[in-house]
């Protein structure tokens, strides 16, 4: 009787234990897939983000139709902004990008020094629901006598850095490798994990690496160029770089994209680089841009996508 009962105990253990398995699954998903999921449903990959996302600046004529056709966001430290800003334009902080930017009704130009942190601001806009763009070149294309920056790090004498460098090669880029996921561990649905991923690359700053940096220890770096081929062809490109773009979530490119090193991007002026590695930061990925891009490094071999002094010198307030 005993042998019985024990059994039909055990029976019945047996049975409700896989009953309660059926009723309460456990489902187990990452922080990284349910980002990404939610950001591809809602066009949040990164080639929606960058879409339209640059503009340059007007001609003298222009100046004012341009100006009241955004609401413009100047990120440069106060004192430079006090000296001279567009007319118009209210200083922020990158960190506090977001809110300054509640107050807006009208698209967003965020404007730094060189367009490179920018970047960093606007893809933060942009993942917020924000219609929002970079001023290329930064106040450095708005007049010559705030261009130093760019003068600084391009041109024939500044931007050569790449030439003649053993690590400048003309060789074919690395074949395109899979890897595994970036560890997040985030609460909430994909809407909350993507507002505490903005704030983070908010408040980290921009994050970006000097072109000696990278050339003289490219191993140390999961490099991408994110150049077409035939720009690579043409110019060559940093050893042991790979060439993945246009970096999609949805199509699986963003496997090739190494979470255990550095991830670099370089483009042709640190602009494109630093909405990529903003984004990239988001995902959880350890991001930094090649500042100011191939204008530092082969500038003289350039036949496009050079800085350029400004000539004309657009207005800025105060006077």
């Amino acid at each position: 009787m005993k042998k019985l009962l024990a059994l039909l105990f055990v029976s019945l253990f047996i049975v409700t234990s896989c009953k309660k398995v059926e009723d309460d699954p456990v489902v187990s998903t990452s922080s990284y897939k349910t980002l990404t999921t939610y950001m591809v449903d809602n066009n949040m990959d990164l080639p929606d983000i960058l879409t339209d996302w640059i503009v340059g600046a007007p001609d003298l004529a222009d100046v004012q139709p341009f100006i009241s056709a955004y609401d413009i966001i100047d990120i440069r430290g106060a004192a430079d902004y006090s000296a001279g800003h567009i007319e118009g334009a209210t200083n922020s902080t990158l960190a506090d990008i977001l809110t300054h930017a509640a107050n807006t009704t009208k698209p967003i130009l965020v404007v730094c020094y060189t367009g490179q942190t920018a970047g960093h601001a606007t893809v933060a806009l942009r993942l917020s629901g924000y219609e929002a763009k970079v001023l290329k070149w930064g106040m450095s294309g708005w007049r010559a006598d705030l261009a130093g920056p760019w003068e600084g790090n391009s041109g024939a004498t500044n931007g050569n850095k790449g030439i003649g460098h053993a690590n400048w090669v003309t060789t074919t880029t690395e074949t395109p490798v899979s890897f595994g996921d970036p560890g997040l561990t985030l609460s909430g649905d994909g809407a909350a994990m993507l507002q505490n991923r903005i704030q983070y690359m908010l408040t980290n700053g921009f994050k970006g690496v000097t072109n000696t940096s990278v050339l003289d220890s490219p191993g140390d770096y999961n490099i991408n160029n994110y150049w077409a081929q035939t720009d690579v062809d043409h110019y060559g490109h940093i050893a042991q770089a790979y060439r993945v773009m246009p970096l999609s979530i949805a199509n699986g490119e963003i496997k090739n994209i190494d979470p255990s090193k550095t991830v670099v991007t370089y483009c042709w002026t640190g602009q494109t680089s630093s909405m990529i590695t903003a984004y990239l930061t988001v995902l959880g990925f350890d991001a930094a841009s090649l500042k100011f891009g191939a204008n530092s490094m082969i500038y003289p071999n350039l036949e496009s996508h050079q800085f350029v002094t400004p000539t004309v010198d657009l207005p800025v307030f105060p006077s």
